[in-house]
């Protein structure tokens, strides 16, 4: 009875890793194709720190789940993930500040509430 409680416990948390993995993998895949697609800065430097971070969050995540199930704390990975999460908005921010003081210009379009008369 303990032993095929703990194969279910070992086999669910094996799902849930895949289900991070691919999750994480989807959200990498589309940020690189943002980044690859867009055609301005400002929108080049919004694909990969949004989605980018959460597929590289979920890979982590699924790292520091695989250290669970062997029986260590995950300690590294978690560390990663602290430090992705703290850093990617800070340079991202940075990034676009830096961006708005040389005035480099947006090829996105005006919103029609913001279009001057």
């Amino acid at each position: 009875m303990i032993a095929s409680t703990f194969l279910f416990l070992l086999l669910g948390g094996e799902i849930v890793i895949a289900l991070l993995l691919v999750l994480g993998g989807l959200f990498t895949l589309i940020g690189s194709l943002g980044l690859l697609r867009f055609e301005d800065f400002f929108m080049r430097l919004h694909a990969p720190t949004k989605a980018t971070t959460l597929g590289v969050g979920g890979l982590l995540l699924a790292s520091l789940m695989t250290s669970w199930l062997d029986g260590r704390f995950g300690l590294a990975a978690l560390l990663i993930t602290l430090f992705l999460f703290l850093s990617a908005p800070v340079s991202a921010n940075l990034m676009a500040q830096a961006a708005l003081h040389r005035r480099l210009a947006s090829k996105a379009p005006l919103p029609e509430s913001l279009a001057r008369d």
